[in-house]
């Protein structure tokens, strides 16, 4: 008994030296794989929640832009804001993608990307493995975004069918190529310039575009006097305004801590959450200083200025947040709320009329981001400079040429009778708030 309890013992032994030796391999083999899957997902699905995020932010653009102008033209506004994601998402598949990231992940369509089907490669992209669907998602979230900053400069007097044939243009094209020169390698990239979510290849490209329709357009009927003297034409809807802000807000924490592309692993982590905080800082610095600044300028408080220095500080910190400190983060922000007030005094002084500033707010702030970048964070002064122009130009030439052209063709600007009848009726034969008796008289 006690030898078969002997040479059992030893056969146990025998047994855990062998598990020992040969089961952690396969057991660390599978958890490393485990591992790995979790991480793709995780990542993914992070980047898809912050597309919608993005895309979210297009209810924001409607919502400002609808409570900035007359009621009148409600229904011209929502319209152009759906046409912007709807066609430009549509054109940017077939066309904006593969012009921006060329040879990467679809199969098919007209410059490698669309048509025939979504590969099934996961490619290495920036920051870990995405799956190419979720990456296109991001990117034309981004795409719909610079095309909307345009609505709000020529809101109110634009014809319709323009505006769908510069969206599709801007979509397609425009953005694609000033993308590629960053975010594509191209150039940019090679310079060494640093726009870590787009202040200057969205913000500043939908600005300056905006600012070339404005000026080709013209001002509104009435916005300014004989001797050049500004008329306020106010908003008909505030709520609606501010409620588009806080959209925007929330959208941002898609759009900055996103181009992360990735949150597992504790540098990515810690990234997001700076980029967040950044985020957060520079919004509320930014709608602070243009409220203060405002007041002692206009002596009283103004809810749009502070709405307009809100917008303003996100896009300043775009292109930084996650380059510079907390500290600077609230200098950025806060330089943005003035940066803002002042742009839109300079617009009326030029007789050029913006309804909702997005020159001011997105493009001039663009500009901003990209020279702070160098100033606090630390990125090459020559490829900050050499971006800060050549983007913000690159979009001012491109539409203004484009405006030009429709404005040769007869179809860019409705007539003064239709103007002051107003869009939804003279464009849409529709009433946003119908009962309402506020669209036939001026």
């Amino acid at each position: 008994m006690k030898s078969f309890l002997s040479k059992s013992g030893a056969i146990a032994a025998g047994l855990l030296l062998a598990a020992a030796t040969f089961s952690p391999p396969l057991l660390a083999a599978e958890a490393a794989d485990a591992a790995a899957v979790n991480a793709y997902a995780i990542d993914n699905f992070f980047l898809f929640i912050c597309a919608v995020l993005v895309l979210f932010m297009q209810a924001g653009f409607a919502l400002v832009e609808t409570g900035l102008n007359a009621a009148k033209n409600t229904v011209n506004i929502l319209f152009k804001n759906l046409m912007d994601m709807a066609i430009g998402a549509i054109l940017f598949f077939f066309v904006g993608y593969g012009l921006m990231y060329p040879g990467e992940a679809f199969s098919g369509g007209f410059f490698g990307f669309g048509g025939s089907g979504i590969s099934t490669e996961m490619p290495e992209i920036a920051g870990g493995k995405l799956y190419p669907a979720v990456d296109f998602l991001f990117q034309v979230a981004f795409a719909a975004t610079a095309a909307t900053i345009v609505s709000g400069a020529v809101a109110g007097r634009m014809q319709f069918k323009a505006y769908l044939i510069y969206s599709a243009v801007i979509s397609a094209v425009v953005y694609p190529i000033s993308g590629f020169w960053l975010w594509g390698g191209g150039w940019l990239k090679a310079l060494g310039f640093h726009d870590f979510a787009g202040s200057l290849l969205v913000h500043a490209l939908g600005g300056f575009a905006g600012l070339a329709g404005a000026i080709v357009l013209g001002p509104r009927v009435g916005r300014f006097n004989e001797d050049g003297s500004p008329n306020a034409m106010p908003g008909h809807n505030l709520a609606l305004s501010t409620l588009g802000v806080f959209i925007l807000l929330i959208g941002w924490y898609g759009f900055n801590p996103g181009s992360q592309l990735a949150i597992v692993g504790g540098d990515n982590t810690a990234a997001v959450m700076k980029i967040a905080v950044n985020t957060t800082l520079a919004a509320c610095a930014g709608a602070v200083v243009a409220m203060i600044f405002a007041w002692s300028l206009f002596k009283k408080p103004d809810l749009t200025m502070a709405l307009n220095g809100m917008l303003a500080g996100l896009v300043a910190i775009t292109a930084n947040c996650d380059v510079v400190s907390y500290d600077a983060s609230l200098i950025i922000g806060g330089v943005g709320g003035i940066l803002v007030v002042l742009g839109i005094k300079l617009l009326d002084m030029l007789k050029i009329d913006d309804p909702v500033g997005a020159w001011p707010v997105h493009g001039l702030n663009g500009i901003w981001a990209g020279v702070a970048a160098w100033i606090f964070g630390g990125q090459p002064m020559v490829a900050q400079l050499v971006g800060s122009i050549v983007v913000p130009l690159w979009g001012f030439g491109t539409m203004l040429v484009l405006f030009l052209i429709l404005k040769a063709a007869g179809i860019l600007r409705v007539h003064k009778d239709e103007e002051m009848k107003g869009l939804d009726i003279s464009e849409h034969k529709e009433e946003a708030y119908y009962g309402f008796d506020i669209y036939t008289t001026q």
